[in-house]
């Protein structure tokens, strides 16, 4: 198996991300990925990468991320306050970043990852199709 450790972590931001009310200005998804990078510019955050996406088809549960590493289950979670989440978001990401297969125990999760993820994807190459 490959050292992965190394690797950074990728927290993909959906900035299409559309919430209620969002009028002429930036939408609610490029709001969260400038309170993310706002976070960022205030302390260091390890080995992670940010990387804003056009879209992540969960249209329904803005704002939207998906957290990802190699050899590690990929994470998505939606219905994130794109003005009170960032601080949240890099904190799971900084327990995402510790577990080598990506998953969380349940009760170490912020809430907001909890009531919020949309879907748990294996490890390219995980279970039996991947054999």
């Amino acid at each position: 198996m490959p050292d992965t450790a190394s690797e950074p972590v990728v927290l993909y931001v959906c900035t299409t991300c559309r919430a209620e009310g969002d009028g002429d200005g930036p939408r609610a998804g490029a709001r969260l990925l400038a309170a993310i990078q706002a976070e960022l510019e205030a302390g260091p955050a390890g080995a992670l990468r940010v990387e804003p996406v056009e879209c992540l088809s969960v249209c329904k549960r803005p704002c939207t991320v998906a957290v990802a590493g190699p050899g590690r289950w990929t994470y998505v979670y939606g219905d994130l306050d794109p003005g009170h989440s960032a601080r949240t978001i890099l904190d799971g990401i900084g327990f995402y970043a510790e577990a080598p297969d990506g998953i969380v125990p349940w009760r170490a999760r912020p809430e907001a990852f909890r009531k919020g993820v949309v879907a748990r994807i294996p490890p390219r190459g995980e279970g039996p199709a991947g054999r």
